[in-house]
């Protein structure tokens, strides 16, 4: 069964990609705000098919589409010391270095004492500020 909620019609375009940050406070009144609602903080994910439905909607401008949508990976990095397929609390570092190319990748939301396990290493990081870093995908234990 797909997920399914609401986005932007202006943003609802198939393989579009989206980082949901979560419930609004504007929302706290809507009747449909448990469909907007639904998806995790701070993942991103991508539209993998967009339905004919509209709402009306007074955060976006113009209505809301309902969208079907896939989880994606979680990438990011972490030590170099934990290896491919290992299990651990991923504890991220201090930065704010905001004109490094990495910067979004380093600084992904993640649950503090929630355990992931890592997918896959994709490469070592060259970080400004000396942490020794690998690009990972990350997967929630469940």
């Amino acid at each position: 069964m797909p997920l399914v909620t609401l986005i932007g019609e202006k943003l609802a375009k198939k393989d579009n990609e989206f980082i949901y940050l979560g419930p609004n406070n504007e929302c706290r009144n809507c009747k449909l705000k448990t469909v907007c609602f639904n998806l995790k903080p701070g993942r991103r994910y991508r539209i993998t098919n967009v339905r004919n439905k509209r709402h009306n909607c007074n955060i976006h401008e113009g209505t809301v589409a309902v969208v079907e949508v896939q989880e994606l990976p979680i990438v990011t990095t972490i030590n170099k010391k934990i290896p491919e397929g290992a299990k651990a609390k991923i504890e991220k570092n201090k930065c704010n270095s905001i004109g490094c190319i990495h910067y979004e990748i380093c600084n992904v939301e993640l649950q503090r004492d929630k355990s992931y396990i890592v997918n896959k290493i994709y490469e070592d990081i060259k970080c400004p500020l000396g942490y020794d870093l690998r690009k990972a995908e990350l997967k929630e234990e469940i």
